[in-house]
């Protein structure tokens, strides 16, 4: 058995994307379906930069389900902890778009959030042999939303302690996911003191600690190695060991910023293979890093689709020679 280094753990969907920019959901005529989830987008990012990955989930024994794990296969990541469900259906979130193709999740259609497959994630068929060389566990926080899958989380990071895994969770605030919007804050503020690297969107951020600044946020998770606030297509906002600053992002044209975010830290992960702790420690691999991960980010918007947009290692090294960012 080849071992991830990474083990990105979480839901898998179809994000059916508005085919008319600009609408609201009642008056969008047609959708165009992507693969998508953060998780998901997460691990094949990696394995498009040459990092090899693991991905946990539960999906439906249906057509949707099928479709999914085919296309996780193509990418190459690695699917022996996939879980499915008999009954419960795989999940499908609406997207609406504006005109610059910013996405605002619409809800699921006429299923129930808490009924889907990936909400049944059994905590104990995790895999516990993927964890043993792994270097990486990946997570966002939809999971937490509900009971089993909330278990689940709770069992993978016991399992990283257990294997001396970091831990990265990417908040990815959905209201939307949460039957209780009241016990989202406390729970989501809870589990991101077990995590080495904390990823935030400026709202996030604001919405969580009413401040976007990393080394506040920083003040009150000492645990965390470094944390992460993205701006959009401002940049953004590091502190990384006691290297802190702020990178600007590139001006791109784009054309859906779903799963953006998600190609970031693919790219921020995939320099920590590479560089390990200099990334804490140089203040120029800091800054390198996070511009590299803003390239990733960037260079998926110009593309529909949250996987089919994702660069590989060579386009997004080309890209930053083209525009005289980084040398390789």
């Amino acid at each position: 058995m080849n071992y991830p280094q990474i083990i990105c753990i979480g839901e898998v969907l179809f994000d059916c994307l508005a085919d008319q920019l600009g609408k609201e959901l009642k008056d969008v005529i047609s959708w165009t379906a992507y693969p998508g989830g953060a998780p998901a987008n997460v691990a094949c990012g990696l394995v498009k930069l040459g990092v090899s990955a693991a991905f946990l989930c539960c999906v439906g024994r249906d057509q949707a389900g099928d479709e999914l794990i085919e296309i996780l296969e193509r990418m190459g990541v690695n699917l022996t902890g996939i879980q499915r469900h008999p009954t419960a259906p795989t999940r499908q979130v609406y997207v609406t778009r504006s005109q610059r193709g910013e996405g605002q999740f619409a809800g699921f259609g006429n299923i129930k959030s808490e009924e889907f497959a990936d909400t049944k994630l059994d905590d104990k068929q995790l895999g516990e042999s993927l964890f043993s060389k792994g270097k990486y566990l990946v997570m966002g926080t939809l999971a937490l939303a509900y009971e089993q899958s909330q278990q689940a989380i709770f069992k993978a990071i016991e399992l990283a302690k257990k294997y001396q895994l970091k831990i990265l969770i990417d908040v990815n605030w959905r209201p939307v996911f949460w039957e209780n919007i009241e016990i989202a804050k406390p729970l989501i503020t809870q589990i991101l003191k077990e995590a080495d690297f904390i990823k935030f969107s400026q709202e996030e951020a604001n919405w969580l600690f009413e401040t976007e600044n990393p080394q506040k946020i920083a003040q009150k998770f000492p645990q965390a190695k470094g944390i992460l606030v993205t701006l959009g297509e401002k940049g953004c906002h590091y502190y990384l060991g006691k290297n802190q600053g702020i990178v600007k992002g590139f001006s791109v044209k784009a054309i859906d910023t779903t799963g953006a975010g998600d190609s970031f830290v693919a790219g921020f992960l995939s320099q920590c293979c590479r560089y390990e702790d200099e990334i804490l420690n140089n203040s120029e691999i800091a800054e390198q890093t996070i511009i590299y991960s803003n390239a990733v980010g960037a260079l998926t918007s110009t593309k529909p689709g949250a996987i089919a947009g994702q660069p590989t290692q060579k386009e997004v090294e080309m890209w930053l020679k083209k525009m005289n960012k980084q040398k390789f």
